[in-house]
C-alpha cells in the first residue's frame, strides 16, 4: 500500500523545506536551527550564539506562570487507553507497550477493548479480536471459556494496568443474527463492513444476563473483590451507530441486563456507560433519562445504576493543498456539548465523566493521507494542546472530569510506521507516547497560566488553529516541583517559525536561592523514533544496533543536561526557542 514507508506530513514538511525550497543550502540553515534548540534553555540576559540562527524569523512568546495562584488539583485525565484489537495486549510488543502504559501510573492507568466476548480462537487481525468466552453444547446449555479474557486482563494486572471492561460484543451462539459472524476487514474495504454477527442483540436476554453473571463473578475469584471493585464496567460501544444492529430501546434492554448481572456479581461493581460516538444527542439524553427515571428492563424497578457516564470526541482532519489539515475544532465542540448535556442533569452534577474514545479522528486501523500526522511530531502537538483545551472545558461546565481515553495502542506484525492510529510500531514508541510520560511527571495542584501566544478557548472551537498558532502551558505545583508544559501547534501540518519563548515564573516560595531544571523536548531530533527512522533510510528489517538505536530514540529525552538556574524574589526566568509542532516540560525543583 502506498502509505506504509513514511508519514505524509513529514514527507511534504521535508520536500518544502530541504527540496523545493532551495535544495542546496537546506540542511546547514535547519543544522543550525537545531544547533539552537540543542543549546536548552537560556537564562534572562544570556545571549544567544548569533551562528544559531533559526530558518524563519521567529516570533516572541511570553509565558507567565503563577506558582502561588492555585486553580484547583491537576486531575490525572490522561491515564486511559484503548484499542479494537484485544488480543495484541498478549502478543510480544503489545506486553511491552502494556507495560510501558502501567509505568506511567502504576494501578492507576486504564485499558478498554472492544472484542472481548467475541466468538474466535484469539488470534487478532484489524478491527477484530476474540475470546471464545461463549458457546453452547448439543443441548443449548451455556459453556464459559474464560482462558483468553484471563491471558489478556492477567497482562494487565501484571504491569500495573487495569480493565476498563466493556461488556461485548455478541457471541455467535447467542446473536439472533450470527452469520456471517467474523468479519475480514482491511483499510482498503468500507468501515461498515465490519458489523457482522457481533453486532445484534442477543437471542436470550436471560442467558446474555447470566453470561455477564459468571464473567464478574469469575473476575472476583480471580483477582479478588477489592480489585475488581478498582475496575470500570460498561456494555458495548457506540451503540447510537453501525456497532449495534438493534433498537435504542433494545439496546436500553442489553444494557440494563448486563448492569444488573455485574451488581448481582459485585454489588459494589463501579457502572456506567455508555461510550456513544459523539456526545450521543438525543440519544443520549434518552438513555439518560431511562438510566435515572426510566423501568428497569431487568429488575423492574426505576432506574438503572450510573456511577460514571462515558462518551467520545473525535477531530476531524482533512488533506488539503498537500498537507493535513487537523479538525481539534471538531473534537472540543463535541466534548464541551457532551459536558453541558450532563452537567443539564442535576443528578449528574458529581458524577464522573470519561470522554471513552477521544482522538483527532476515528477509524486507528485506517489509512490514507488525510491520516498522515500519525508518525510524527503533529501528533503529539495536537494532543498535548487538546487534553489541556478539555481540563478548562470541564472548568466551565462545572462538571467532574474523570479521564479521556486515547484510542491507540499497537498493531502487530505491520510494517514499521504504516500509518496506523498508535503509541508505536513494532516496538518502537511514537513521538505521541512521550507527551502522555510528560503528563505523568506532573501532580499536585494546577496553578495560573497566561500566555501572549494562547488562542481563546472559544476561538479554537469556532474555527481551530488556522492563522496564528497556538502556544501555550499547562502547570501544576506539587509540593516544591514545579512542572510546566509548554506546546507550539497549528491545525495545518507545514513548516512555520520557532516560538521564542520568554517564561517568567513567580509566585515561587524560595525568594531566593537556586532551583534545579530539567527540560523534556518531543520535536524532530529528540523524543522522535519516526524521525530517526526516516535519518536511517527507513529500514523495513532494522539490524539490531539500529534497532536499538532507534528504541532509544522513542524515550522521552531532555533537552540538554539538567541545570541550576537562580531564583531571585521567587521569580524565575527563562528563555528558550520552541519549533512549531514541538512539546516541552519544563520541570522546576526548588531547594
Amino acid at each position: 500500500m502506498k502509505y506504509l514507508r513514511k508519514d505524509w506530513s513529514v514527507a511534504f514538511r521535508r520536500a518544502d523545506q530541504m527540496k523545493l525550497m532551495n535544495p542546496v543550502p537546506a540542511f546547514p540553515v535547519i543544522a543550525a536551527a537545531v544547533g539552537l534548540a540543542a543549546g536548552g534553555i537560556l537564562v534572562a540576559g544570556e545571549a544567544a550564539d548569533p551562528v544559531s540562527a533559526a530558518p524563519l524569523p521567529a516570533f516572541p512568546v511570553v509565558i507567565q506562570v503563577d506558582a502561588a495562584k492555585p486553580l484547583g488539583e491537576l486531575r490525572p485525565i490522561w491515564r486511559f487507553f484503548g484499542a479494537d484489537e484485544p488480543n495484541y495486549a498478549t502478543m510480544k510488543n503489545g506486553q511491552k507497550l502494556i507495560a510501558e502504559l502501567g509505568e506511567l501510573k502504576p494501578q492507576a492507568v486504564y485499558f478498554r477493548a472492544h472484542n472481548l466476548l467475541c466468538t474466535g480462537d484469539g488470534r487478532p487481525a484489524l478491527k477484530w479480536g476474540s475470546t471464545n468466552a461463549y458457546s453452547e453444547d448439543a443441548r443449548g446449555d451455556p459453556v464459559y471459556d474464560w482462558t483468553i479474557l484471563d491471558r489478556i486482563f492477567d497482562t494487565y494486572r501484571a504491569r500495573g494496568v487495569r480493565p476498563y471492561a466493556q461488556i461485548g460484543f455478541m457471541p455467535e451462539a447467542l446473536s439472533v443474527r450470527p452469520k456471517p459472524y467474523q468479519h475480514h476487514w482491511t483499510p482498503a474495504a468500507k468501515y461498515d463492513e465490519i458489523y457482522t454477527g457481533w453486532a445484534y442483540p442477543p437471542k436470550d436476554y436471560a442467558k446474555w444476563d447470566e453470561l455477564v453473571f459468571q464473567w464478574v463473578k469469575h473476575c472476583v475469584e480471580r483477582y479478588g473483590r477489592t480489585e475488581v471493585e478498582q475496575w470500570y464496567w460498561e456494555v458495548w460501544n457506540e451503540a447510537n451507530i453501525g456497532y449495534w444492529r438493534g433498537t435504542p430501546e433494545e439496546f436500553r434492554k442489553l444494557h440494563d441486563y448486563a448492569i444488573e448481572a455485574v451488581r448481582r456479581a459485585l454489588p459494589t461493581a463501579r457502572v456506567g456507560g455508555p461510550d456513544c460516538a459523539g456526545h450521543g444527542g438525543q440519544w443520549m439524553r434518552d438513555f439518560l433519562e431511562h438510566c435515572l427515571r426510566g423501568t428497569n428492563h431487568a429488575t423492574g424497578r426505576t432506574g438503572t445504576p450510573l456511577d460514571f457516564v462515558s462518551f467520545h470526541a473525535k477531530g476531524a482532519p482533512t488533506y488539503v493543498d498537500g498537507h493535513v489539515r487537523m479538525g481539534i475544532a471538531n473534537q472540543l465542540r463535541t466534548i464541551d456539548e457532551g459536558f453541558g448535556m450532563i452537567a443539564a442533569y442535576p443528578e449528574l452534577k458529581d458524577k464522573p465523566i470519561i470522554i471513552g474514545e477521544s482522538d483527532p479522528e476515528g477509524c486507528a486501523a485506517c489509512q490514507g493521507p488525510q491520516l498522515g500526522y500519525r508518525n510524527g511530531t503533529m501528533y503529539s502537538s495536537y494532543t498535548a494542546a487538546s487534553f489541556a483545551r478539555e481540563q478548562n472545558l470541564a472548568d466551565r461546565r462545572g462538571v467532574k472530569f474523570e479521564g479521556a481515553l486515547t484510542w491507540a495502542f499497537e498493531f502487530e506484525e505491520q510494517p514499521y510506521f504504516a500509518g496506523f492510529r498508535s503509541l508505536a510500531s513494532n516496538g518502537l514508541d511514537k513521538p505521541v507516547l512521550n507527551v502522555f510520560r510528560m503528563f505523568s511527571r506532573m501532580g499536585g495542584r494546577r496553578v495560573a497560566v497566561q500566555s501572549s501566544g494562547e488562542v481563546a478557548l472559544d476561538a479554537i472551537m469556532k474555527d481551530g488553529v488556522r492563522s496564528a498558532p497556538d502556544v501555550s502551558a499547562l502547570a501544576s505545583l506539587d509540593r516544591n516541583r514545579l512542572s510546566i508544559l509548554v506546546w507550539h501547534y497549528h491545525d495545518d501540518d507545514v513548516p512555520g517559525p520557532d516560538a521564542a519563548i520568554d517564561l517568567a515564573i513567580g509566585g515561587l516560595l524560595t525568594a531566593q536561592g537556586e532551583a534545579h531544571l530539567t527540560q523534556y523536548r518531543i520535536d524532530e531530533e529528540h523524543s522522535n523514533a519516526f524521525a530517526a527512522w526516516n535519518r536511517l533510510g527507513a529500514p523495513q528489517v532494522p539490524t539490531a544496533g539500529q534497532y536499538a538505536t532507534l528504541e532509544k530514540a522513542g524515550r522521552l529525552e531532555p533537552l540538554a543536561a539538567p541545570s541550576l538556574v537562580r531564583v531571585i524574589d521567587g521569580q524565575v526566568k527563562l528563555t528558550f526557542m520552541l519549533p512549531r509542532q514541538a512539546v516541552s516540560l519544563l520541570v522546576l525543583e526548588l531547594n
